[in-house]
Order: structure tokens, then sequence, then C-alpha cells
């Protein structure tokens, strides 16, 4: 578990969060556009 430069493996946890974060507001804004009458999206695994 010990990276050569801790810093970097941040950076990817971080990365990965924020593209998570992304597909979900997208997916929640495509839900809204949809409207009320369609299913919400599955909930997201985390």
């Amino acid at each position: 578990m010990n990276e050569p430069n801790p810093k970097a493996g941040r950076e990817e946890r971080l990365a990965a969060r924020l593209r998570e974060n992304l597909r979900r507001r997208k997916a929640q804004a495509r839900a809204l556009e949809a409207g009320p009458d369609s299913p919400p999206p599955p909930p997201a695994e985390g």
C-alpha cells in the first residue's frame, strides 16, 4: 500500500470522486428533464 508518491494516489482518488460526482449530477439533470413521471435513476454505489 506504500506508494512512491502518496500525493499522486490522493489525486487519483479525488479525480475518481469527481468523475463519479459528475456522472451522478448528469443523471439527476436527465431525470429532471425527463419529467416527474419517469423513474428516478438508480442510487450511486459508494
